[in-house]
């Protein structure tokens, strides 16, 4: 059998199941760490409940994927997961999941594996959202989660290393209200509202334009020329004015 009829006969076998994103709807992709309660707390001391060093892993990483060849307008993590956002009209690889979720997921992998000097892995999956208000609802999901999941571990790493066991901790912590979480972090001298934004909503990452001093190569003096450049914001805004911040960057991004 020639090559080009073996070619076409597998390649059948690896194409047929594939699922595009059809034009004009919006492409999130959320990138999770596998494995990674293991990996920061027992393979490498990380502190808990957040490490500022590990916040700056997730930040490069973020980073990294918003210049890996997409086009993507909004990074958001929190902990050890990763949200993107693509342009309305990204077209790269025909909008093949598989294309995406492979990619992702290895170069986050990649990228987290060299900072942190050890084997680490993302898994990636593909969320198709059909209008603005969905995407909206989807990083305010995001944010809110950031901020219950935040709360929580603050309470359970208390209670830890007040001798309290994994599974006693735990359970206490199933138990409470939120009131009475914000109570038992008082009785530990912490008040909750006054913790680091990025701990309790995470941290945005999207692209923001930046005078920079250049050169008119044909007078030789000097211009200021606009650039392109990240913006790493540690203080997102919270609840309606966090929607209203996605808001206008999908705006932004489609003017």
């Amino acid at each position: 059998m020639k090559f080009d009829e073996l070619d076409s006969k597998m390649r059948i076998f690896e194409t047929a199941h594939d699922q595009t994103v059809l034009p004009g709807m919006y492409i999130v992709a959320r990138i999770d760490g596998r494995g990674f309660t293991k990996l920061t707390k027992e393979v490498h001391p990380f502190e808990a409940p957040f490490d500022p060093v590990f916040k700056e892993y997730m930040i490069e990483t973020v980073k990294h994927l918003m210049n890996c060849g997409f086009n993507i307008i909004y990074g958001y993590t929190e902990s050890d997961e990763i949200s993107l956002l693509f342009h309305l009209q990204e077209g790269a690889f025909g909008r093949k999941h598989r294309k995406f979720n492979s990619i992702l997921a290895g170069e986050a992998s990649a990228k987290f594996s060299l900072l942190l000097g050890s084997l680490a892995a993302f898994d990636c999956r593909i969320c198709e959202l059909p209008n603005q208000s969905l995407v909206v609802d989807y990083f305010r999901w995001r944010n809110e989660d950031a901020h219950r999941n935040s709360l929580n571990a603050h309470c359970y790493w208390q209670l830890r290393k007040d001798n309290h066991t994994r599974q006693t901790a735990t359970q206490i912590i199933e138990k409470m209200t939120t009131a009475d979480k914000n109570e038992l972090l008082y009785r530990y001298n912490i008040n909750f509202n006054d913790l680091p934004s990025w701990q309790k909503r995470g941290i945005g990452v999207y692209w923001t334009e930046v005078d920079k001093e250049g050169l008119n190569h044909k007078t030789g003096e000097p211009v200021i020329i606009k650039r392109r450049q990240l913006l790493i914001n540690e203080a997102l805004p919270i609840r309606d004015a966090y929607n209203t911040f996605i808001h206008h960057l999908i705006l932004q991004s489609e003017s």
